[in-house]
């Protein structure tokens, strides 16, 4: 079984992660849990969740994933919890905004007490905050660590600028540093990472797990004319991928589909499965039957010359 290092932090993990953004929202909780077990099955370790998800959805206030999660490790015990690696996040929940110490601090122990468990494996900045001196984020995030109630950290949607800032002042004042780095990279979202962010996780032994990994549901084939935008919660975002690049993408995935019997879903996961400098790109479902298909990526082998092929159809025009 492929295990890939998050970072330098000790952590591995399969080269898929399993976004729990749906769980209590797209996916109800009988359906979250049995994706779980899947997923423990299949022996894919990375769950990752957030203390914002799902306050979008009407009615809802935040930490409906982590609360779901931290269901499934109450009814399964602690034998099922030692084999997840469970990723969460900091920052954007409007009660617990922005990275200053005392919002890290009271919203770890809210995300601990909502996922049942003592440790939080990956705890993650869920985005930059300018505002904030690096220094104090990182001397709360060491607290944690100190305490034991968390294992690592990393950043999300950073700049390679402030990363390779945050980078540095862990090793100037002696800080854990981020371990992990969540862009949002995909088959057709390429050009925000490949570049100074991507050359600086490489350099510096960082653990990349992108995020969007099938685009918002384009890389799936789902939507190909506009009348398909309505199938789904997501579909209207697609305008922005439905474009003669986009559809290149999907021509060359259809390619690739008839020679191997892949589905479109499948072949894009294993592409970023196949990028050296990524660790576990994250996908999710909403259903058994959608992440039996993703976890087949897993078993996927593509081709130089398919790898090649679908390289050249998303590249910038």
């Amino acid at each position: 079984m492929e295990m890939r290092a998050l970072g330098r932090s000790g952590l591995k993990a399969r080269p898929f992660a399993f976004g729990g953004n749906v769980f209590g929202w797209t996916a109800d909780e009988a359906t979250s849990h049995t994706m779980l077990d899947m997923c423990v099955e299949a022996g894919v370790a990375l769950i990752d969740s957030a203390d914002v998800y799902s306050a979008w959805v009407p009615g809802h206030s935040g930490g409906e994933s982590e609360t779901v999660i931290g269901a499934w490790v109450k009814s399964r015990g602690s034998a099922a919890r030692s084999k997840l690696l469970i990723a969460t996040k900091v920052a954007m929940l409007p009660a617990r905004s922005g990275l200053k110490r005392n919002t890290i601090i009271a919203a770890c122990d809210d995300s601990l007490k909502r996922l049942g468990v003592e440790q939080i494996d990956l705890y993650q900045a869920h985005r930059d905050d300018a505002d904030t001196p690096l220094e104090e984020t990182l001397s709360a995030f060491a607290e944690l660590i100190q305490a034991g109630k968390v294992r690592a950290i990393g950043a999300s949607n950073y700049s390679a600028e402030r990363l390779r800032e945050a980078l540095d002042v862990s090793a100037r004042l002696g800080l854990p540093r981020y371990e992990t780095l969540q862009p949002q990279y995909n088959l057709h979202d390429r050009a925000g990472f490949e570049d100074a962010l991507q050359d600086l996780c490489v350099t510096e032994g960082i653990g990349v797990i992108p995020y969007y990994g099938l685009a918002s549901g384009f890389l799936t084939g789902k939507y190909r004319s506009e009348a398909d935008f309505k199938k789904s919660v997501r579909g209207m975002r697609m305008g922005a991928y439905l474009t003669d690049r986009g559809r290149r993408i999907l021509a060359a995935l259809d390619a690739v589909s008839a020679e191997t019997g892949a589905t479109l879903a499948q072949i894009s996961l294993a592409w970023l499965m196949t990028r050296p400098s990524l660790t576990a790109p994250i996908a999710s479902a909403t259903s058994a039957e959608q992440l039996k298909e993703l976890l087949g990526a897993l078993s996927l082998s593509l081709t130089p010359a398919q790898i090649e092929s679908l390289d050249q159809a998303s590249a910038a025009a």
